[in-house]
């Protein structure tokens, strides 16, 4: 008896063991769609409104521990490229070539559009050469133009000087691409620093400076309506016609990137290749439902999703 006890002992240990061994992913992974660890990349040009739906996730999800890794979108795509993260934020869809690579390897990518954004270009509050025109802007970006009186005729802010927030960055991708046609910036007064921070306060000191960032990182957190942009620099009007004046030039308000009349626009994409469909799965849908997308309207930009009205209102002076 005691024998026949042993061995059923010994057999549900094993039984037990093995259970527990299959159980337990071969991947390492424990994290599910709403608990665990897991990192992220972003394009560092989002972390403002980035911070903000990580705090309100964690909130929502108090097992949810997030890690956002803030660098460049060429090193954030290539990190989710090489297996390392699971989910890039970035300002693009996967290119054919690497949705392909994916798919041959097994994986099931996915690009989930987040919201709208618009290319921002800001300069010192003494600059008063705050309208500019698409074409000029062409022409600064390579390099045919590189003084102020050679867009507004009579000026004295001398030698124009351009500051990106990274060489490898998704401004410089949409500009490269957008703006050029494909064809590379090409001008010794464009300059590269190392965040959207260092930008401003470039162009703070620098009363020839233009800075190009995202809209995200202008909004006064003081101002509910979203209508206003930080006061210690200027963003720039831009007009779609070859001259630029108040009345034909706009500023990367949530409503003029809504009715296409700014013309520097693009598109956030949550870039997934998550076969587990784990936390980074998690919070690239929480971003893509409602309450991500009200996050996302009240930092400034223009969610992807959602009824949004506009109304004209009349203001009485009297």
């Amino acid at each position: 008896m005691y024998k026949n006890l042993f061995y059923i002992f010994v057999g549900l240990t094993m039984f037990f063991g093995l259970s527990s061994c299959e159980d337990k992913p071969k991947d390492g992974r424990t994290d599910t769609y709403s608990s665990g660890a897991a990192q992220f990349a972003s394009d560092e040009s989002f972390s403002p409104i980035l911070d903000e739906l990580v705090q309100v996730f964690e909130a929502t999800y108090p097992k949810a521990d997030l890690t956002p890794i803030y660098t460049n979108e060429i090193d954030g795509v290539n990190l989710l490229l090489n297996d390392s993260i699971y989910l890039a934020i970035a300002a693009r869809n996967f290119t054919q070539k690497e949705f392909d690579n994916l798919k041959e390897r097994g994986f099931q990518p996915k690009a989930i559009p987040l919201a709208y954004d618009g290319l921002a270009l800001i300069c010192n509050n003494q600059n008063t050469d705050s309208c500019i025109s698409v074409k000029d802007v062409k022409r600064i970006l390579s390099g045919e133009v590189k003084n102020w009186n050679e867009i507004n005729p009579g000026s004295k802010r001398g030698e124009i000087w351009v500051c990106f927030d990274n060489k490898q960055s998704s401004t410089v991708h949409y500009c490269v691409d957008s703006i050029l046609g494909g064809k590379p910036i090409n001008s010794p007064n464009i300059f590269a620093a190392k965040t959207s921070k260092e930008v401003i306060e470039y162009v703070e000191k620098t009363p020839n400076a233009i800075g190009v960032i995202g809209s995200n990182w202008l909004n006064d957190k003081r101002d509910t309506t979203n209508t206003t942009f930080k006061k210690n620099i200027t963003v720039m009007s831009v007009s779609k016609l070859d001259e630029a004046n108040e009345m034909n030039s706009w500023k990367p308000y949530q409503v003029w990137l809504l009715n296409n009349r700014y013309p520097f626009v693009r598109t956030i994409y949550a870039l997934l290749n998550d076969p587990r469909r784990g936390l980074p799965w998690g919070f690239a849908h929480f971003i893509e439902q409602p309450t991500g997308q009200l996050i996302i309207l009240k930092s400034g930009l223009l969610p992807v999703r959602g009824e949004i009205m506009i109304r004209d209102v009349n203001v009485n002076s009297e």
